[in-house]
């Protein structure tokens, strides 16, 4: 026996491999919810027979149970082979919610069956006596239905679980309460076999209160279903899922506040719309990552879930003015640098930067810049005034004449940059000769304890100097660099 286990559990694996995981998982619904049909269709037919021959209304109560489970279990094979296909033009979301509408259709049919149970028992308790014929046919065969529904129950439920498959679980829950119900009716006819050879007459009544039992397992069944499809159906979130989603994402870093979360369900697939609030100021890019970190931890909450990430600029709660401002020219799409602010009595004053595409016309590149600095007044009306300076932003790429070779030229800059305490040398220099323009750059070392801000005013006064010492230079490019990294 357990040769021929191992031997199947290798077949099952050379399949697996045969097929994408999509493929297979399609392949397992598939044949799992076949063999149901099969399984139903047997005992179905063998219930009826032995329900007509003994008169036994347990029986027939069960047999009607069994042929709407094989309605249920034809309609859940279809909706499992239609739930696979992938999403379409009209069905932008898949089409999972048909395993949703069939387990909601296998719900009428199960409260349909109750009616019809209750009243046939009230009708034999009250108003008319059927003669019962326990029979060792009839023992046989609900032993049978008890057996083949803890086999399909077990399969079903697996394959479900597997795959989150609601359909599947509806049917593996079906069967379950079939054992139960099933031995409910088992001991109606031992009741009545006994009340027969005691000559208790009211243990004769045993089979249709068997088979209100059976009625009332049917509908705790079919109400716990109905409350599983008419969520799904109406995009009920899961349980606690939408808090557990909110706390993870709460903890992604670079997230400020989540704004919005939505979930509804398809079949076995979630989809998750959730909107957050990411600090104004990040680049495009580090808003990527953020969004892509929190994609990541709601895939991990949940396994097949299509996740869309809104991120909302909002402003931090440690923002400073510069912080302010440069928010506010992003909302212009511009960019500014070289922010001084300065506090002169009480009033503050700024002074920035802003590029410009070299092409625009004084006029246009003036107006464009006079509506910055109104949006920013805006933002930060504490702002008393604002100048601004327009650089060109270059929009096409120079082409160098020459690299002009300038040993006098090179000896004066290193010989300025002496003069500064902050400087250690003044190494790499280079001058271009573009568009009868000579352009200087450097490699300058410093100290590595200087902060910035000391490190910007040395280059400031660095360009100043040389420039006033070589006229005919138009532009110096000073790059700083720390002493540590002249030792690598």
């Amino acid at each position: 026996m357990a040769q021929h286990r191992t031997h199947t559990k290798m077949e099952d694996l050379r399949v697996a491999e045969s097929y994408t995981p999509a493929e297979f998982m399609r392949l397992e619904k598939r044949q799992v919810a076949q063999n149901s049909v099969f399984a139903a269709i047997a005992i179905t037919v063998l219930k009826f027979v032995v329900g007509f021959s003994t008169g036994s209304l347990g029986i027939m109560s069960e047999a009607l149970h069994s042929s709407l489970d094989l309605i249920a279990a034809v309609i859940t094979m279809f909706s499992v082979r239609v739930s696979d296909k992938p999403a379409d033009a009209d069905h932008q979301y898949g089409h999972g919610k048909v395993e949703n509408f069939s387990a909601f259709i296998e719900t009428g049919l199960l409260l349909l069956t109750c009616v019809w149970i209750v009243y046939e028992a009230v009708k034999r308790l009250f108003f008319r006596s059927v003669e019962i014929e326990p029979s060792a046919w009839a023992f046989a065969v609900m032993f049978f239905s008890i057996v083949m529904d803890f086999w399909r129950s077990r399969s079903l439920k697996r394959v479900a679980d597997k795959y989150d498959s609601q359909a599947l679980q509806a049917d593996a829950l079906h069967f379950r309460t079939d054992i139960w119900s099933s031995s409910v009716v088992i001991i109606g006819l031992l009741l009545v076999w006994a009340g027969r050879l005691t000559g208790n007459v009211y243990l004769e009544k045993a089979d249709p209160i068997s088979a209100l039992a059976v009625a009332g397992v049917v509908v705790y069944v079919s109400w716990r279903l109905a409350r599983q499809t008419i969520d799904a159906l109406l995009d009920a979130a899961p349980v606690g899922i939408r808090a557990q989603i909110i706390d993870e994402v709460e903890a992604v870093p670079g997230v400020l506040e989540i704004e919005r979360v939505r979930i509804r369900r398809a079949g076995n697939r979630y989809f998750v719309d959730i909107a957050v609030g990411l600090a104004r100021n990040v680049s495009f890019q580090k808003s990527e990552q953020v969004v892509l970190d929190v994609t990541a931890v709601i895939h991990r909450v949940l396994k097949e879930v299509d996740v869309i990430v809104k991120a909302v600029p909002r402003a931090g709660s440690g923002e400073n003015i510069f912080d302010r401002i440069r928010a506010a020219a992003l909302n212009s799409n511009l960019m500014v640098h070289d922010i001084s602010v300065q506090d002169l009595g009480g009033s503050l004053h700024v002074e920035q930067h802003v590029e410009l595409d070299e092409r625009l016309s004084l006029v246009a590149a003036h107006d464009r810049v006079t509506a910055l600095e109104e949006d920013i007044q805006r933002s930060v009306p504490e702002i008393s005034s604002i100048l601004t300076h327009i650089e060109s932003e270059p929009a096409t790429i120079e082409t160098g004449d020459e690299l002009v070779k300038d040993r006098a030229l090179e000896q004066k800059l290193k010989s300025i940059g002496a003069q500064f305490p902050e400087v250690v040398d003044v190494h790499e220099v280079v001058v271009k000769r573009v568009r009868e323009h000579l352009y200087v750059s450097c490699h300058v070392t410093m100290h590595d304890e200087l902060p910035l801000s000391r490190v910007h005013d040395v280059q400031t006064a660095l360009e100043i100097r040389l420039k006033q010492a070589a006229p005919r230079l138009f532009r110096v490019l000073i790059h700083p660099e720390p002493q540590t990294d002249n030792r690598r």
